[in-house]
């Protein structure tokens, strides 16, 4: 039995809406002079939006025009991002500029996009024509700190709507910003206004879709159809685009809810492996369908972000509960070829794959599965060498997304890899196992991916450990505090945004610190204020419950809101000396606006033997250094290599000066160098004679789903023969996102996914360095006199010849005679033989000799010649 036909409701819907827009005419004010920004989004993550509204008469050729959307960010002056705008706009009508990332229902209503960093709330937008504003939207040159306006009418994480009666934009874009005189605010993630604008100013009307008759194609169990195979063609693109189409097939997966708006159809094959046998149906609002169901689709073909779809017109279900087609095998790696020949497909991957990337897991519900665990080609390799090249493509080809078949963002609940709901209790990490994952192959936001129609195997490939015992007196640890902020509110404040996050951050923070029990921590990413450092450490003596550890207090070093930090056991170490900062001052190679200062500071354990510590933050690989010249990387090292290059070289070339005043080449270099172990500026410090301590197979990181190490402990050539271990604790790079402290972007039952334990305690992993110092030889050598006639003559309390026994053979480094240095390194008996006046140094009366050693000991001694 059908159901009744999907034009019925469409109708219904196209009559309610026209009926709404030719309703009474205002009064009109004057119609705009020209385009003019309608509706602004600054919604949650990628949500974003700019409608641009044509009220004049006459249609507007935006590229003949010249108008541009420019984007000022943080109170600039200059534009820091400019689209020029394309395509034409009618009289009446929007055009919307979207996120190229933003979800699936404004990317629906969108015009164009664009990828490029966005705007947030203190950013000022301005529409030019021909490089001259006619519109703005905040005030360029201001940076307001967070938002203009106050509450749903301000321009953070809110939608504002230009009102009806205003008929013309705010050409000077530099005078004040008030959103509450010409705009109505909406909450965060507002789109039912998106694509449409109405208003007071003229006869202009928004366009209306004529009176949805009958399509001219009707769907029908009995009436002929044509393959899908022929739809998406053997091609990344269909050969029939805007072409109105009849198929049959079963609905394979069902994805009208969560955002999709749609469904998959696959048929039974056309015989040509190159084509796809199925495809995605594009019905809001249509009539519901389920697995199983074998449909009769009337629509047209069209291309959608990369996908082949058919936008439904018209429906029929001849059938329900008919059995799947079986699931084809796809298994990786796999090309874009192979994965094109299946797109809208139901699909299984038979393989046990390793989950990879989990990144936006918590946002979207997105992970991704790989052949075994992927390395960053520049952690194994060196930068543009085949070796990096070819790993690069083979991680592209043995890797695929699996999503949650929804668009919508922070979706609840969220979905583990098995089916089931994802809890504390049924949880993953990168590196866990999965198999047979099985749902339908598709292409959105650039990405191959599966949607899941059940739940895959799911076994557990990389356990949780405790943190590492590692060999060794000492314990030496970094440890990434993913902006640890005591301040929580104002323009830099970073990390928790409450007294509720920050106390969940806090917890987590302490509790890792506390099981790492380590001597010294080297901090990375805390608040540059001089008091977050003395927070945290209070804390974690809190939790411990004595005054375990204390801080080296510096202050605020450096230019950066965020620095580095100290914490020390006082009942292990002792500081020696002042700590010192690596900056520009000591070295012009070393830029203080890009690299947070080196902060070094020797310490002294119980047995007297030093060593320093030398923490780290170098500027990051999504930074922009266009300002110094250093562009992007051409292989694959990110932005800011050259900048992180040139302050290592600076770093080596400075602690060989032994600032410390301990020895030259006795510090351990720790922290995020925001280089992968074999790019340049790792590269400038092992041949420097740094030696990265820990295993060649560690890793701090995941990246894209890739492991690789950004945090390095690495030992001077006079301390790493006292390395006796080190392990990296990989408590936070492979947890995923939706466990951390954080609240802002999460739903309920996901905030409350949260323990005060030491896991996703951050997003770097801290590494851990044992010591055994070698005790320093304190003992002064000695010198005796040698009997014996052929040695010695002695007259009284002088000698006429005198030679001298040095103990012990081997350590005795020289002797100086009145001055005079004698170099014994390699004389095995380490003996002054016959000295008399005029040799050695030697004087008639009184002489002096100290004999030194090689640990730097001496002793004097004073004799009479006659």
């Amino acid at each position: 039995m059908s159901r009744p036909p999907l034009r019925s409701s469409v109708i219904a819907v196209a009559v309610v809406t026209a009926a709404a827009l030719l309703g009474a005419a205002p009064a009109h004010a004057a119609p705009p002079p020209d385009l003019l920004i309608s509706e602004v989004i600054e919604g949650s993550s990628n949500n974003k939006a700019v409608e641009i509204y044509n009220g004049t008469a006459a249609s507007i050729d935006l590229s003949a025009g010249g108008y541009s959307l420019s984007y000022y960010f943080n109170g600039a002056t200059t534009a820091g991002l400019t689209i020029p705008l394309n395509g034409a706009v009618a009289s009446g009508d929007v055009h919307v500029v979207a996120h190229g990332s933003a979800n699936a229902t404004i990317l629906a209503t969108a015009d164009q996009t664009s990828s490029a960093n966005w705007f947030n709330g203190d950013d000022a937008i301005v529409l030019t024509k021909g490089g001259t504003a006619i519109d703005a939207f905040g005030q360029v040159g201001f940076d307001p700190g967070t938002e203009w306006g106050t509450g749903l009418v301000s321009t953070a994480d809110n939608t504002l709507r230009r009102q009806a009666d205003v008929c013309a934009g705010d050409a000077n874009a530099s005078d004040v910003f008030d959103p509450s005189i010409e705009w109505d605010g909406f909450a965060t993630d507002t789109f039912d206004g998106l694509g449409i604008h109405t208003t007071d100013c003229s006869d202009a009307e928004p366009p209306v879709d004529p009176p949805v008759d009958p399509p001219a194609v009707e769907a029908g169990c009995d009436l002929p159809v044509v393959t899908i195979g022929s739809i998406q063609g053997a091609g990344a693109t269909t050969p029939v685009p805007g072409t109105t189409v009849r198929v049959e097939g079963t609905v394979v997966g069902d994805f009208q809810t969560g955002g999709f708006n749609g469904y998959y159809v696959q048929d039974s094959g056309d015989g040509d492996a190159a084509t796809s046998d199925a495809v995605f149906v594009y019905a809001v609002g249509g009539a519901a369908v389920n697995p199983g169901d074998v449909v009769n689709v009337v629509g047209t073909v069209n291309e959608a972000f990369g996908q082949t779809q058919i936008t439904l017109g018209d429906l029929e279900v001849c059938a329900t509960g008919a059995e799947l087609p079986a699931a084809t095998p796809l298994t990786l790696p796999a090309t874009a070829e192979q994965k094109e020949a299946l797109e809208g497909m139901r699909v299984t991957l038979p393989q046990q794959l390793a989950i990879g990337e989990t990144f936006d897991f918590a946002r979207y519900g997105t992970i991704s599965l790989t052949v075994g665990r992927q390395y960053q080609p520049t952690q194994l390799y060196d930068a543009g060498s085949p070796e990096a090249i070819a790993l690069a493509d083979e991680n592209i080809a043995a890797s695929l997304t699996v999503d949650d078949g929804r668009s919508n963002q922070n979706p609840d609940p969220a979905i583990h890899p098995n089916g089931d709901v994802f809890t504390l209790d049924n949880t993953f990490r990168s590196g866990d196992l999965v198999t047979n994952t099985t749902g339908v192959l598709d292409y959105r936001f650039d990405t191959w991916a599966i949607q899941p129609t059940q739940g895959a195997d799911f076994a557990v490939g990389n356990a949780r450990t405790g943190a590492p015992e590692v060999e060794g007196a000492l314990k030496v640890a970094s440890f990434n505090v993913l902006n640890y902020f005591t301040t929580l509110t104002g323009p830099d404040a970073r990390g928790a945004n409450n007294p509720e996050e920050f106390e969940r951050q806090e917890a987590k923070i302490v509790t890792a610190l506390a099981e790492i029990d380590a001597d010294v921590f080297g901090l990375i990413e805390i608040e540059n204020n001089g008091t977050a450092v003395a927070a945290l450490t209070a804390a974690l003596n809190e939790r411990l419950g004595a005054e375990v550890y204390d801080y080296v207090e510096t202050g605020v070093i450096g230019t950066d809101v965020i620095t580095t930090a100290l914490l020390y056991k006082p009942a292990s170490v002792t500081p020696v000396g002042a700590f010192q900062l690596m900056d520009e001052a000591k070295d012009a190679r070393w830029l203080d606006d890009f690299n947070r200062p080196g902060l070094t500071q020797a310490f002294e354990d119980a047995s007297g033997a030093t060593f320093a510590v030398v923490v780290n933050h170098l500027k990051s690989k999504g930074s922009d250094c266009n300002a110094v010249g250093d562009p992007t990387d051409p292989n694959g090292q990110g932005n800011c290599n050259g900048v992180r290059t040139q302050a290592a070289s600076a770093l080596s070339d400075w602690l060989a000066t032994d600032p410390t005043g301990i020895g030259a080449g006795r510090e351990l270099v720790l922290g995020d160098l925001n280089s992968y172990a074999q790019e340049d500026p790792m590269q400038a410090l092992y041949a420097a004679g740094y030696t990265d301590v820990a295993d060649a197979d560690s890793y701090t990181y995941v990246f894209d789903g890739m492991l690789g190490s950004l945090d390095h402990a690495l030992a001077g050539a006079a301390i790493a023969g006292e390395v006796a271990d080190a392990a990296v604790w990989n408590v936070n790079a492979d947890e995923p996102s939706l466990i951390d402290y954080d609240t802002s972007f999460k739903q309920p039952a996901q905030d409350a996914l949260y323990a005060p334990d030491a896991y996703r305690s951050s997003d770097h992993d801290p590494v851990v360095v044992g010591l055994d110092l070698i005790k320093p030889d304190r003992t002064k050598p000695t010198a005796t006199v040698k009997a014996g006639s052929n040695f010695t003559v002695q007259t009284g309390s002088t000698y006429d010849l005198l030679s001298y026994k040095l103990y012990d053979a081997g350590k005795i480094d020289k002797v100086s005679i009145n001055g005079k240095v004698k170099d014994l390194t390699n004389n095995t008996w380490s003996d002054v033989n016959f000295l008399k006046p005029g040799t050695f140094g030697a004087v008639r009366g009184l002489n002096t000799m100290v004999v030194y050693d090689v640990a730097g000991n001496t002793n004097t001694y004073t004799f009479t010649l006659n």
